[in-house]
């Protein structure tokens, strides 16, 4: 990559040629939306995309972006890569959908029997997928319960682990997730996370469980505790590793299953395929999704094998789960993760990235962190020589971005963080000019807060 020195930003692009015949502008789609579905779906830009390859995006009226958000973490392999491309088309000809749970179809097994081999651990383990990440993180909780024959999991403040109702009860952060949504799923109970800038120690976070068990619930009424090795919506908080291996202590001594929801960690996002491959302990359950279908829908929980054979014939499955043209994709997934070297790439430009962001510390006093692993790095700003939120910077520096072209997304229980999505196959060019865009909204944010 080229030297990340900030210099003037160059005009977005666009394309020259008009709106398409059969699209409107994007205010008439706005106007259209806004009649047709619900606010309930919140949704970040205006604009209305038309086509994208790789870390680009184009809208309807021809104006490109860089793209930082990757859907939300499931483009680690960028906008339709000609492998993926290639392998949907191929099963497209084939067949389409059967329901594995009526015809099954060797390509489900050979993904299970992949998934097996890459995820941490030389232990005998299973694979059953789905469709979305809240889907994987359900029916962990019931394989959990299946396999202990107990009722309650524990998770943590900031957590998020889906939308569906018990994922809403595990996700530690209520608005906008939580409102208006309850009562929810009961025998669920939260510790606080490991936030270090916070305050908040890896023993003040293990006491925090233990003392679930002296005053909120017995631990062996607990079927798993679950956690994010990285948070996701909560702010990428990286757990320590003597938190995990705390974790783990409890889970061994009380009969516990550990599970880890990779939905947005894994697949090359950490510098590792999977994040829990950054600590000395293991899970006995994974959840994935996102990166791991490079936009098709497609979900895995991965676990022991004894743990996973725990629920009866037809307690696990569904209509969709493991479509047989995102098993296709998968699968592809998996070769150019491997063959173009996305793990060590992903590293490389995560730690250009937090060199690039801590060089600007010095000039923004609003910065209050930089960290991350791999390429799951986040800035969080707060208010300067303080440790409060300032989310009016995070939202300055993301419109400030999108205004040039750049989609940022922000997190964090107080939305005052920055988190950077870039897709791992996103060419350095392109990573440079989407730096200098990011530098300049940096420094407006300040300006405007002077």
């Amino acid at each position: 990559m080229t030297s990340h020195a900030l210099k003037s930003v160059a005009p977005v692009t666009t394309i020259t040629s008009a709106i398409p015949a059969n699209v409107t502008s994007n205010a008439d789609l706005q106007a259209r939306k806004n009649a047709a579905t619900p606010r309930g779906v919140g949704v970040m830009c205006d604009f209305y995309a038309d086509r994208a390859l790789n870390a680009e995006l184009w809208d309807v009226e021809g104006r490109r972006y860089i793209d930082f958000a990757a859907g939300i973490a499931v483009l680690n392999t960028g906008h339709r890569h000609p492998k993926l491309m290639e392998a949907i088309r191929a099963q497209m000809e084939r067949f389409t959908h059967t329901a594995y749970q009526i015809v099954p179809y060797a390509s489900y097994v050979e993904l299970a029997e992949r998934i097996n081999a890459i995820t941490p651990g030389q232990h005998a383990k299973k694979t059953a997928l789905f469709s979305t990440g809240a889907e994987a993180v359900e029916n962990a909780v019931k394989i959990a319960r299946a396999a202990t024959g107990r009722p309650a999991v524990i998770a943590f403040s900031g957590g998020f682990h889906g939308r569906t109702m018990m994922g809403m009860a595990l996700t530690g952060k209520v608005a906008p997730y939580k409102l208006g949504f309850g009562p929810f799923p009961g025998e669920v109970y939260h510790a606080p996370f490991p936030t270090a800038l916070h305050g908040v120690s890896s023993e003040d976070a293990l006491a925090a469980v233990n003392g679930l068990f002296k005053s909120d619930v017995e631990a062996k009424r607990v079927a798993a505790i679950i956690l994010e090795p990285v948070q996701g919506e909560g702010g990428f908080y990286a757990a320590p590793a003597e938190f995990m291996r705390g974790l783990r202590k409890i889970c061994d001594e009380h009969g516990i299953l550990l599970i880890a929801d990779e939905v947005q960690t894994g697949f090359a996002r950490t510098g590792k395929l999977f994040a829990m491959e950054h600590y000395d302990v293991l899970p006995d359950l994974m959840t994935m999704a996102k990166s791991l279908a490079g936009g098709m829908p497609l979900a895995a929980v991965c676990g022991r094998a004894e743990v996973m054979d725990a629920p009866a014939p037809g307690g696990l499955g569904g209509t969709y789960a493991g479509n047989p043209l995102a098993v296709a994709s998968a699968l592809a997934v998996l070769d150019v993760i491997e063959e173009e070297h996305l793990v060590a790439r992903g590293a490389r430009l995560g730690a250009a990235l937090k060199d690039f962001l801590i060089g600007l510390g010095s000039g923004i006093a609003a910065i209050g962190e930089v960290r991350g692993l791999g390429a799951m790095v986040a800035v969080e700003f707060v208010h300067p020589g303080t440790d409060k939120p300032d989310t009016e910077f995070a939202k300055r520096v993301q419109n400030h971005a999108l205004k040039n072209g750049l989609l940022l997304l922000t997190c964090g229980s107080y939305g005052n963080v920055i988190r950077f999505l870039f897709p791992l196959t996103i060419p350095d060019t392109v990573m440079d000019e989407a730096l200098v865009i990011l530098g300049k909204a940096i420094f407006d944010a300040n300006d405007a807060q002077a």
